[in-house]
């Protein structure tokens, strides 16, 4: 069975960007059928979170919530805390002996995340080497498949030659992982930009119908649409963008053509999008509720989740230890 890895770093609740991008796709290939391993990324939260911590905690219990309401099954995945596998800092260290400076300046996300998040001190050791633990996340479960975007191709192929360079230098040992390309709809938030924790534009998976509802009434349209009996162009407007993600095809171009003809309003428009947008949403919320009043079951799951992955990742560590020739000295005692 193939092996798939990926992970999300908890730093804010999950949005229907998150669900689209990456999470819906996830479920996808588990009921495909192949081996995943899907993990909170704690420590990857602490890159950028490190001064302030508070929130790690309870962003990870509610990514937990987020991905067993959204359909994985801790049955067929391995749903697990980053924190909870030691071996990740291990390989990690070792990892980082052979990792060039040089590799890691040129990330091209390394510039981009620091003008990004200009608030904060990034200029720290951790932050410059997550490239190097992201490896080894992936390479300690000799994962054949790493789901990305096309924008997060240069990330793996980072992973792949800081495996090249191991195999080279201590033998064939890890697989160079492929991509698995997904695609990553236009998911806009509220306000037309681009939906963002950051912007406070988005739409929770934690967000009830009424909250929902609430979001998408006043939410942005075809700003040169001016009056409702102005004929719309659905390519400038936001909501239509959420329509092609969860509105059946023939329906949608009902919205289309009434849109462009002036055939109805906004809200109705919206109307629609909300009803097909619950259709998705409306059971994950449930789901959601029945999952916080048991949060024992949620602490279950993760750390039997992390159990399984850390025998896992134990095998590889082995391997590992024995290619670079790490000493181990003997427990039956005696000198030879």
């Amino acid at each position: 069975m193939e092996r798939v890895l990926s992970g999300m770093r908890p730093t804010g609740l999950l949005h229907l960007g998150n669900y689209l991008g990456a999470l819906k796709n996830w479920v996808d290939l588990q009921d495909e059928g192949y081996e995943c391993f899907y993990f909170i990324a704690d420590w990857h939260a602490l890159t950028t979170e490190y001064a302030d911590p508070s929130q790690v905690a309870y962003y990870c219990r509610e990514m937990a919530i987020d991905w067993l309401a959204a359909g994985l099954d801790p049955d067929r995945s391995v749903l697990f805390l980053q924190s909870q596998v030691l071996e990740h800092a291990e390989l990690h260290i070792l990892l980082s002996m052979i990792t060039p400076v040089s590799w890691l300046e040129r990330n091209p996300t390394y510039k981009e995340i620091r003008q990004e998040l200009k608030d904060r001190d990034l200029a720290t050791y951790g932050f410059l080497g997550y490239p190097v633990l992201q490896a080894a996340d992936i390479l300690i479960y000799k994962a054949h498949y790493v789901p990305v975007g096309v924008d997060q191709l240069p990330h793996l192929e980072l992973t792949r030659e800081i495996a090249r360079r191991f195999n080279y230098l201590y033998g064939n040992l890890f697989p160079e992982p492929k991509p698995k390309l997904t695609e990553t709809p236009k998911v806009p938030g509220v306000d037309g930009r681009k939906m963002s924790k950051s912007y406070e534009n988005a739409i929770y998976l934690s967000d009830s119908p009424q909250v929902i509802w609430d979001k998408i009434r006043p939410m942005v349209t075809d700003t040169q649409r001016k009056r409702r009996t102005d004929p719309g162009d659905p390519e400038r407007c936001p909501v239509f963008d959420l329509h092609r993600a969860f509105t059946p095809p023939q329906e949608r171009e009902e919205v289309v053509e009434k849109c462009k003809t002036a055939g109805f309003g906004c809200i109705d428009c919206k109307k629609i999008l909300y009803e097909h947008l619950i259709g998705v949403m409306g059971p994950m919320y449930e789901k959601r509720k029945e999952l916080e009043a048991q949060p024992s079951l949620v602490d279950e799951v993760v750390l039997e989740g992390s159990q399984r992955a850390r025998e896992a990742a134990r095998r590889t560590l082995e391997e590992v230890r024995g290619a670079v020739e790490l000493w181990r000295p003997s427990t039956e005692g005696g000198a030879e």
